[in-house]
């Protein structure tokens, strides 16, 4: 029997939780992918509108699609006959917040992260 795949709980963001999250990001389709996702959020979208948007055969996507999800980035929800994939904001948010926690010796506010 296979074991589960352990999704990343990321309010307990650590060293090798930000490590997978950069790991399932350090790939230019996937990196697409999270990119797509962020800009459809509200809607999300189906595994056969981000092949088409993305130009990626749907067979390849699969693949891309479970290691975002598996490193807690994105999320799959059943809507009828569809899985529909949006992105996880509070765990995008806490993985930036890490990033920068330590920034200007523990000044994080300099660190802007919007223009």
């Amino acid at each position: 029997m296979r074991k589960p795949i352990k999704k990343e709980r990321h309010d307990m963001m650590n060293d090798p939780v930000a490590v997978k999250i950069l790991s399932a990001l350090a790939q230019p389709t996937r990196f697409g992918v999270f990119r797509l996702l962020m800009k459809y959020n509200q809607e999300g979208l189906a595994a056969g509108a981000i092949a088409e948007k993305l130009k990626v055969p749907q067979n390849t996507l699969s693949s891309h699609l479970n290691l975002l999800s598996n490193a807690g980035l994105i999320k799959p929800e059943r809507q009828g006959r569809s899985l529909i994939y949006t992105v996880e904001i509070e765990a995008t948010k806490n993985f930036i917040d890490y990033l920068v926690k330590d920034c200007c010796d523990g000044h994080p506010e300099i660190c802007t992260l919007t223009k």
